[in-house]
């Protein structure tokens, strides 16, 4: 007989990019003409993917620490410009929508703690099969940016939910920090922005190579 109630966790919250989201690559290199673009020295793609998930100024100072300060609002405005030129080239991973309504059968509070803006995850939001998924959602310029744990503790406090009832779900180091600095539990995907070797110091209940693997790990232990 299939579980009508969580067995483990009330409320669960997804990070967007490199986590439910196949948009890593993009984003690395739109960070990256977005540097040039402004004068700074083309960031390494490992220095431009670390900061993918953080909130903008910390990110903007770690990739592009030649830039100038009274340049982000251009680099900023330059990474934007790069990005809607591809933003209709990213899509879910396959498998994720099959994960969030099996989830969703379970009633599960689903979740989204982004370092996109508000604007952006609306827009992600707007796609037809996303409508009515997620129950809450809180974004960086909204909140203290990752690995801060106010977008969780937030989100705790508008569904009730305890730490120990909470899961946070991302591929980056600043998602599993996060988790950790609220009190709740993690899980790392391995296929998005951060290498799977530096989530273990951070104490995730499991690291999933794959969509597939997340969901059967989810669907037995969350």
């Amino acid at each position: 007989m299939p579980y009508t109630r969580p067995r483990q966790f009330d409320l669960i919250a997804f990070d967007w990019d490199g986590t439910l989201f196949d948009s890593t690559a993009i984003i690395t290199r739109c960070i990256q003409r977005a540097v040039v673009d402004v004068g700074g020295q083309e960031p390494t793609q490992e220095a431009a993917s670390y900061v993918i998930g953080m909130s903008l100024l910390p990110a903007l100072a770690y990739a592009a620490p030649d830039v100038p300060k009274e340049k982000y609002p251009a680099l900023g405005e330059r990474y934007r410009h790069h990005y809607l030129q591809h933003q209709n080239d990213i899509s879910l991973f396959e498998g994720v929508l099959d994960l969030l309504d099996a989830l969703k059968a379970r009633h599960h509070w689903l979740t989204v703690a982004t370092g996109k803006s508000r604007q952006g995850l609306n827009e992600a939001l707007q796609a037809v099969e996303l409508r009515g998924v997620f129950d809450g959602s809180r974004t960086a310029d909204e909140t203290a940016g990752k690995p801060n744990p106010r977008m969780l503790q937030e989100l705790m406090r508008e569904f009730g939910a305890e730490p120990d009832r909470t899961l946070m779900i991302g591929d980056t180091t600043h998602d599993l920090q996060m988790a950790l600095n609220a009190g709740c539990a993690s899980v790392g995907v391995s296929y998005g922005a951060h290498e799977p070797e530096s989530f273990h110091a951070l104490q995730p209940r499991h690291v999933a190579h794959s969509v597939r693997e997340l969901h059967d790990w989810l669907l037995q232990y969350a």
